[in-house]
Parts: structure tokens; C-alpha cells; sequence
């Protein structure tokens, strides 16, 4: 009673260890269990037989003679050094002591003063532009002097700057036409997306990249200025559009 009184206040897996050694102390514990019984040998460990086909060994190139220094071509990937030779040393010091270098220099700047300069007198002369070019905006006519815009308004939900505004209205006919045609230029990015999304070939960005303004509103141009300057560049326009319509 003694035991079991101080062991209440240990927790109870220590008090049943406690509890377990009084009374193997006493005598009243079952003897222990027998050892287990060894474990039986292990049989003995054969090595796998090799495979009949065994691949060949593949040596790299050149492992039974090995090239020397004079057998490889090294390419030089920085300055190559100065050879040694007489020659060679006694052109290195002409040139230090003649000033030669210097002197083939000026030699390249008068060869060039009697050539045909490579630049053109602009505005006078213009050089080519490439039947892509993208410059300003332009709407079109047909040959009979006909509106060729349909007011479907592709090109305003094509714009990615939202630089186009269209309004609409029915003719007597039942068709569409632009009432209202505005293109903002100071926020137009000259994607092409307005030319690509025409169905008619209506607005396009024309061959003309002499447009400067001195005013923001000068560059908000309206369906008159468009129509004007597709009249005035039609035949550039028509002749870049035919070298295209293969690409498009």
C-alpha cells in the first residue's frame, strides 16, 4: 500500500513500471521469455554470369596516338601576338619611327574628298521608301469618284490607341456610309491595323512623312483632310497595295 500510495502522484505508465519492479523484486513476476531462436544461414551469394554479347569499349579520338601542339590549328580569338621575325621587326619600327599609320590615314581621308558624297541634298532629293512604309492616313475613292468606305467600323474596334471615330448613317439605297470619319494622329502608334481590317481597302497609311504640325488639333484630321489625301496620293497608294497583296 505503501508503494501503490507514493505512486499516485507519478503519471501512470512510470507508476506501472514502478508497479512491475516491486513485484519482480517480490517474486511474483512470471520468469522471462526464452531468447528467440537464431536465424538460419544465408545461402551463398553466386555473381550474376556476364552476358554472352558484351558491347565493345568506344575510345575518344586520338586516344592511342595524341596530337601535339603542332598537329592542331588554333584560331585566334584575341590579338594575335608579333612574331619575331627580321621583317616583321623592322616594319614595327618604320611605322613608329615614320608615323605610317598617320600617314595611311590622311591617305583614306583624300581618297574620300574626290568620291561622290553618299548623302542626298534633302528636300531637294529624297531617297526610296519601301512599298510597306506606314505614313499618312488616307481614305479612298473608287474610280467612278465614289466613297469607298462602309462605315463598318473594323478599324475603330482594330485600333489599339482608339485613335478612330465613326459615325454612320443609311443612304437612299439602304447602304451605309461614314458621316463622320476622325483619326486622331498625335495618338495613333501607326500599326496598320485599320488598313489590315478594311474590307474595301478604304483607310490606308499612305506614302507622305512630311506632315509636321505646329498644334495638336492640326493633327485630328477629319473625312474631308482623309479624302483630300487620298486623292492626292492615289497612284502611290495603288502602287504600293499592288506590290503587296501577295503579303496580305
Amino acid at each position: 500500500m505503501f508503494v501503490i500510495n507514493r505512486m499516485k502522484g507519478l503519471s501512470s505508465r512510470r507508476a506501472l513500471n514502478a508497479l512491475d519492479h516491486v513485484r519482480y523484486q517480490q517474486g511474483y513476476m512470471p520468469p522471462p521469455c526464452p531468447p528467440w531462436p537464431p536465424c538460419p544461414p544465408c545461402p551463398p551469394v553466386t555473381p550474376p554470369t556476364p552476358p554472352s554479347c558484351v558491347p565493345p569499349i568506344i575510345y575518344p579520338p586520338f586516344y592511342c596516338c595524341p596530337r601535339s601542339k603542332y598537329d592542331t590549328n588554333f584560331l585566334y580569338v584575341s590579338h594575335v601576338p608579333p612574331t619575331t621575325t627580321l621583317k616583321d621587326f623592322l616594319d614595327r619600327i618604320s611605322q613608329t619611327l615614320f608615323w605610317t599609320e598617320l600617314i595611311r590615314g590622311f591617305a583614306v581621308t583624300l581618297s574620300h574628298v574626290f568620291r561622290e558624297p553618299a548623302t542626298i541634298n534633302y528636300p531637294f532629293e529624297k531617297g526610296p521608301l519601301s512599298p510597306r512604309f506606314r505614313g499618312e492616313h488616307a481614305l479612298r475613292r473608287y474610280p467612278t469618284g465614289e466613297e469607298r468606305c462602309i462605315a463598318c467600323k473594323l478599324c475603330e474596334a482594330m485600333c489599339p490607341a482608339q485613335a478612330i471615330t465613326i459615325d454612320a448613317e443609311e443612304r437612299s439605297d439602304g447602304s451605309r456610309r461614314a458621316v463622320r470619319y476622325d483619326i486622331d494622329l498625335s495618338k495613333c502608334i501607326f500599326c496598320g491595323y485599320c488598313q489590315e481590317a478594311c474590307p474595301v481597302d478604304a483607310i490606308v497609311e499612305g506614302p507622305n512623312f512630311e506632315y509636321t504640325t505646329e498644334t495638336r488639333e492640326e493633327l485630328i484630321y477629319n473625312k474631308d483632310k482623309l479624302l483630300t489625301n487620298g486623292d492626292r496620293w492615289e497612284p502611290e497608294i495603288v502602287s504600293n497595295i499592288r506590290d503587296n497583296h501577295l503579303y496580305r
